[in-house]
């Protein structure tokens, strides 16, 4: 099968690959680029993260008295997912448990990931499935990256997100990749989180208590890009510190474990337990415009 597939609706055109089912282009109607080339200032595009969000404690996940070795964000963004259809606008890949992947994460599962066009839309699903008989942790997440400025020329500060609702709620920040144990307040004026490359100063900015299920990315002109989800429960926004011509808007299920954290893995804050013969279905959903 081939390493890439295009879709195509009447106002986009998304290309995933094979490795990694990532999207690696997102073009509107009139041809313009809007997703992250995968620069050297970060040579990914919007890489799917399972089975964690974020790091363990010392790259390490304990279960059952043993540790295996998982490093960020999981391992499906380095594997290569098998197409299980491919359509001109839609598509689906999986990706399977095997021997690789027990060495890292000791369970079963199939993970599936289905893009879809509608128009200017593109929708990501994701469905998390149990094909094991004990009970399935696991963290997903999204991380598409845009790039900023959407329409080149502009300054960035030109930018902002604009969520669904009021977000009042405290942000997270990392250290050492781990969740602080302290909060910080939002930076998040009403709806409205004014962009500029100091915000990631101290690296990614972490919603965990997100109040909204869309935000907008926007300047005053040129393109515009809406992103909402289904159940995830946290939002990550991140650009490499000091500076890089992209946004990352990440809708998570999980995240890093806390500083303190060093338990079993099935005991880390943030999981979803999928119970065996069960899914779990997620997804999140791009607007150009």
């Amino acid at each position: 099968m081939s390493d890439s597939h295009t879709l195509r609706g009447e106002g986009i055109a998304a290309t995933i690959l094979a490795q990694g089912a990532e999207l690696s282009s997102l073009q509107n109607i009139e041809g313009a680029e809007l997703l992250w080339q995968a620069g050297p200032q970060w040579p990914r595009h919007a890489p799917v993260l399972f089975p964690i969000v974020g790091r363990l404690k010392n790259d390490t996940l304990r279960h059952d008295g043993k540790s295996y070795p998982m490093t960020q964000h999981g391992f499906a963004r380095d594997r290569r997912f098998a197409w299980v259809e491919q359509g001109p606008r839609s598509c689906k890949l999986s990706l399977t448990d095997d021997a690789e992947t027990r060495a890292r994460y000791p369970f079963a599962f199939r993970l599936e990931v289905t893009y879809t066009v509608d128009r200017a839309d593109l929708t990501v699903g994701f469905d998390v499935i149990n094909t094991g008989e004990v009970t399935l942790p696991a963290s997903l997440g999204g991380h598409p990256a845009f790039n900023w400025p959407l329409l080149p020329g502009l300054p960035k500060d030109a930018y902002a997100l604009t969520f669904e609702q009021d977000e009042p709620a405290p942000i997270r920040r990392l250290k050492g990749g781990l969740m602080r144990p302290q909060t910080e307040p939002s930076p998040v004026a009403g709806r409205t989180l004014a962009l500029s490359e100091q915000l990631f100063d101290d690296d990614a900015m972490i919603l965990d208590q997100v109040a909204s299920t869309s935000v907008r990315f926007a300047a005053g002109q040129g393109p515009a890009i809406e992103l909402s989800w289904s159940g995830f429960r946290e939002l990550g926004v991140w650009s490499k510190p000091g500076g890089a011509p992209f946004l990352c808007i990440e809708p998570w299920h999980g995240f890093a474990s806390p500083v303190e954290f060093d338990g079993e893995f099935a005991d880390k804050p943030g999981l979803m337990h999928i119970a065996p013969g069960a899914r779990q279905s997620l997804s999140y959903r791009i607007r150009v415009s």
